[in-house]
């Protein structure tokens, strides 16, 4: 990975682009699919899982409790074994900080929870002190933080307030099936950001053999019960997409990107819409999701509350719109990588856009756009967002897009195997 100060000179776009790309696979359904395997009875091959920085931090999580991680041709062979206390390095990855310590506590021995410093800031009370409600040891309240695993846990009734980030129910729905008693998970804040993703997490969990009742958006109850995940595919990343296939709305070309299922709970599906709110042409046949643009970006009002990843690049585009938007319903991701928010109002601003915060969002007044410095604030997201603006922006440089390999091993190479392929 560059060093966080090796500058990144974004390509400008010459041309219109017509291109397919394809991407690996999601990071949100193989950080759950490691997870789910390594509670199994049973080992489970994972086929076409990304690997990418996140997914390895998860395996070497994982591997280090004691769950066997075997790579093969095409993908991994998870099989599961008796969990023991480790250290476990997170990084900056938000599934290992929440996803892990609830494997932790159902291991025998202690385990310590670190990662980079960006991570020490992020949210992690509310799950720690809903795995305290359900029997666990801990000591701490954010990374680092250590758990004293007594190789089970009671479960029960487990309150929590997951307004700050939706991983914090995936987390417990994830494990709560080896809990003795199951659990009743009751989240007691505001709304739950994304439920996209823990729809995601209970089919997944389902799929592995849990018994998760949804009795509202703010509950939960899962029975006590074993798991064993049969073999899993794992689907393209489609948040991932989303600088792609943003650069054919800033280029007026199309973007292809294959594979893009017809159903899913990946919260990127969102894309097909608000692509074609920003006045593109969105198509889905047997080739993939085509994107197709016009030259012009269509000015957005929308809440973002479901796909608050897409953030970023969807600011990206409104900044080179054809009119005033405004983005609202992701006051969470505050509490991201980096505080999203403060970060792009910034960013953009340095660049010439009159861009606000709002207490759930932004408003983005396009201007012209000069170059200039763009700091991902080490936020894979905010350094593709960088990407997409420097194709309308000569001389922009992106200060950290080594930061991209979070959850694409080379998004270096794919942007500018993207910029080769020009109508």
């Amino acid at each position: 990975m560059p060093a966080p100060d090796a500058r990144w000179t974004a390509p400008t776009a010459l041309g219109r682009i017509a291109a397919t790309v394809r991407l690996p696979g999601s990071k949100s359904l193989t950080n759950r699919a490691l997870v789910l395997a390594a509670l199994s009875e049973t080992p489970t091959r994972i086929t076409a899982p990304l690997r990418a920085r996140d997914t390895d931090l998860m395996i070497g999580a994982l591997r280090a409790l004691g769950v066997g991680i075997a790579d093969e041709p095409g993908g991994l062979l998870v099989t599961p074994g008796p969990l023991s206390g480790a250290d476990v390095e997170c990084g900056l990855a938000g599934t290992v900080m929440r996803f892990v310590p609830p494997l932790a506590a159902l291991a025998t021995g202690v385990s310590r929870f670190d990662g980079d410093p960006h991570a020490r800031s992020r949210p992690m009370r509310p799950l720690l002190d809903a795995l305290r409600g359900a029997g666990a040891v801990l000591q701490g309240e954010r990374l680092p933080f250590t758990v004293h695993g007594q190789g089970g846990l009671p479960g029960g009734i487990v309150e929590l307030d997951s307004a700050a980030s939706s991983q914090f129910v995936s987390a417990l729905l994830l494990a709560a099936a080896r809990f003795d008693a199951g659990a009743d998970i009751r989240h007691v804040g505001a709304t739950v950001p994304s439920l996209p993703h823990i729809e995601m997490t209970i089919a997944g969990a389902n799929e592995a053999g849990a018994v998760i009742e949804t009795v509202s958006e703010r509950r939960w109850l899962v029975s006590p019960g074993k798991l064993d995940l049969p073999d899993q595919v794992i689907e393209p990343d489609l948040s991932n997409a989303a600088p792609f296939l943003a650069a054919a709305l800033v280029t007026g070309g199309a973007v292809t990107v294959p594979h893009w299922p017809a159903t899913t709970s990946q919260p990127g599906a969102h894309l097909a819409e608000l692509l074609t709110r920003m006045g593109a042409n969105v198509v889905l046949d047997e080739n993939g999701l085509t994107v197709t643009g016009t030259g012009t970006i269509s000015a957005l009002d929308v809440d973002l509350h479901e796909a608050s990843e897409l953030t970023p690049v969807i600011a990206a585009l409104c900044a080179l719109a054809d009119g005033p938007s405004r983005i609202s319903g992701v006051a969470h991701i505050r509490g991201h990588e980096t505080d999203r928010l403060a970060a792009l109002r910034t960013e953009l601003a340095a660049l010439g856009a009159d861009a606000s915060e709002t207490e759930d969002g932004l408003i983005i007044r396009p201007a012209p756009l000069r170059a200039g410095l763009w700091h991902a604030y080490a936020d894979h997201r905010m350094a593709q967002a960088g990407a997409v603006l420097g194709l309308a922006v000569s001389g922009l440089q992106v200060d950290d897009i080594g930061s991209t390999s979070k959850t694409l091993a080379d998004f270096p190479g794919l942007w500018a195997g993207l910029l080769e392929q020009s109508a």
